[in-house]
């Protein structure tokens, strides 16, 4: 093992990213099943990576700080970063400069295995048993057991996607909407995703007529073995997303196929949002639904008892491109808007209602503005909180207000004084807070409050 020192150095910087959603029931699988294996001080380090993946938000880092945190020398911040290594729960890259500068380190954090993997896996289960000892062990496999139902006594009688969601096409979508161009729903250059696993949602296989896609298709153009499964369901879903027909997915396969008789699916995807533009005029396809679900409502059977919990029930129950143009004094919310809200909420999977709690913190603190990078990091940070009603939102915009504060100001400084906020009268609770003031020196924060207040109390009337 080389010494450290030839590898690492406190001055050198790093940045925590990880390209999987982290979840709270990993913190149980690395505490009693990966700990016995690489020791307290590995997990410790694991668990430092992953606050300062949600702290740091993707920016920069002496590896002093990390020594601070821990209180531990560089030597044994290396070794446990090793055995993260070996054991897959991290990826390391580094960018050495020439010269003397420091280097760089990204370190990917990397979910463990879930606990059928792990006990399955023909090493990681054996080491534990050797750690643990028969008992332990025996007692680790029935605390991640799940009981087993036997299913041949039951029936399956779940729904298929399609048949309980549809897919609104350009002539359907309501006036105000007609006027979009389609965007890419796609992540920035060089950016991904957060996931976990393949979706666990299914299409029906009577969406799409694979007969005749077939039928039509040359073996000699279109090998069987280039239509792998993953092509296969691909080509399932857009062709229910976009409205595609068998004959006309057989051109767009054509085009996309490489000369080694491979089908690459973001081509595939591309394809395919290209026919739909030409056929229907750009607009980009929605699902029907585009307010807090039912499942996500806390206030759906309670009477609002304060403004507060009346804001709540508004924002549970109102869209987000509804919420914007009550805001906006009855105008249509402009294309840039909707883009923006609606890049989000696909990109960061951000439900309706937790969007609307977020367009209302942004619209009240930026001078009635949405700004376009202070929006999606917030969005970003609430996608990793996993926050999914108004409530657990709103409660986080009060928690982490001066965090997104200094956001909001970041741009701002070497140019002004950030001054504070006078306050005249007494605010939501949830928002009730001392903040610094945002982009406009003369923006009245009590004013705009106010003023929304009256517009969405106008939207309840009815008036």
């Amino acid at each position: 093992m080389p010494h450290h020192w030839k590898e690492l150095l406190a001055v050198d910087r790093y940045m925590v990213q990880s390209r999987t959603a982290l979840h709270d029931a990993d913190r149980k699988v690395l505490t009693m099943l990966y700990q016995p294996l690489i020791g307290h001080r590995a997990l410790a380090l694991y668990m430092t990576l992953w606050g300062e993946l949600e702290l740091l938000g993707g920016r920069e880092a002496t590896h002093h700080r990390l020594m601070a945190l821990m209180q531990c020398g560089l030597p044994d911040i290396y070794s446990e970063r090793l055995k993260l290594e070996g054991i897959g729960l991290l990826n390391t890259y580094v960018h050495a400069p020439e010269a003397e500068e420091p280097k760089q380190f990204v370190y990917e954090l990397r979910p463990p295995l879930a606990p059928d993997q792990f006990f399955r896996d023909e090493m990681l289960g054996v080491f534990l048993y050797r750690q643990v000892g028969r008992h332990m062990f025996a007692q680790l496999n029935d605390c991640f057991a799940c009981p087993v139902v036997d299913e041949t006594k039951f029936t399956r009688v779940t729904r298929a996607f399609s048949d309980v969601f549809s897919s609104v096409h350009a002539e359907q979508i309501v006036a105000g909407f007609n006027e979009e161009a389609g965007r890419e729903l796609e992540p920035p250059d060089g950016k991904v995703h957060m996931g976990r696993d393949e979706a666990s949602y299914a299409l029906d296989d009577g969406v799409f007529d694979f007969e005749l896609f077939f039928a039509g298709l040359s073996k000699q153009m279109v090998p069987r073995r280039a239509v792998t499964a993953k092509v296969k369901e691909a080509i399932k879903k857009l062709a229910f997303l976009y409205g595609i027909p068998p004959l006309e997915m057989q051109k767009i396969v054509l085009g996309v196929i490489d000369p080694a008789y491979e089908i690459d699916i973001d081509a595939l995807r591309r394809a395919a949002r290209e026919w739909y533009e030409i056929e229907h005029g750009g607009a980009a396809p929605r699902l029907v639904e585009r307010v807090q679900p039912l499942a996500y409502r806390t206030m759906e059977y309670i009477e609002p008892r304060t403004k507060e919990e009346a804001l709540m029930k508004q924002l549970e129950t109102i869209s987000p491109r509804q919420l914007l143009k009550e805001i906006s004094g009855g105008a249509e919310p402009s294309l840039a808007d909707l883009q923006l809200i609606e890049d989000i909420m696909f990109q960061q999977q951000l439900l309706p209602g937790v969007v609307n709690v977020l367009i209302y913190y942004v619209m009240l603190r930026t001078n009635m503005k949405l700004s376009k990078k202070y929006v999606e990091k917030i969005a970003s940070h609430w996608a990793r909180k996993k926050v999914r009603t108004v409530k657990e939102a709103m409660e986080l915009a009060k928690e982490e207000a001066k965090t997104y504060q200094n956001w909001a100001n970041e741009k701002e400084k070497g140019r002004r004084t950030v001054r504070k906020v006078v306050r005249t009268e007494i605010v939501p609770d949830w928002l009730n807070m001392d903040y610094s003031q945002p982009d406009d020196d003369d923006f009245d924060v009590e004013q705009a409050r106010k003023e929304l207040e009256e517009r969405l109390k106008k939207y309840r009337d009815g008036s």
